[in-house]
């Protein structure tokens, strides 16, 4: 898959609440289907076809032991996204550097 087209799936598997979730489930340590559906009001075919959607976006692996098919976080997809983001810091540093500097202003003026 081209970098491009994984920072395409990246982008889409991340921009649902529920496979964000998923994510961060798995963040701490691999877990089953059943495991990870468990919190979510919704049928298990539902969160396996958003489990599928992050396998297909590559943020995670499915593995085979015994009847299990664990799932295990792959964060080298989250990289490419950390990298890209990393490209546009310089934008909310001089964004938030500014609004701290109005901030201080108004507070100047209001003490006065």
């Amino acid at each position: 898959m081209k970098e491009s087209d994984q920072l395409d799936a990246a982008f889409s598997a991340l921009a649902n609440p529920t496979r964000r979730a998923i994510l961060a489930r798995l963040a701490q340590g691999e877990a089953t289907v059943n495991t990870l559906a468990e919190p979510f009001d919704m049928s298990l075919p539902a969160v396996s076809k958003h489990i599928r959607v992050l396998e297909d976006a590559g943020l995670i692996t499915r593995g085979r032991d015994a009847q299990f098919r664990p799932c295990t976080l792959n964060a080298q997809p989250l990289e490419a996204v950390a990298n890209w983001t990393d490209h546009y810091r310089h934008i909310w540093e001089l964004r938030f550097d500014l609004m701290g500097s109005i901030l201080e202003n108004m507070k100047e003026v209001k003490d006065e």
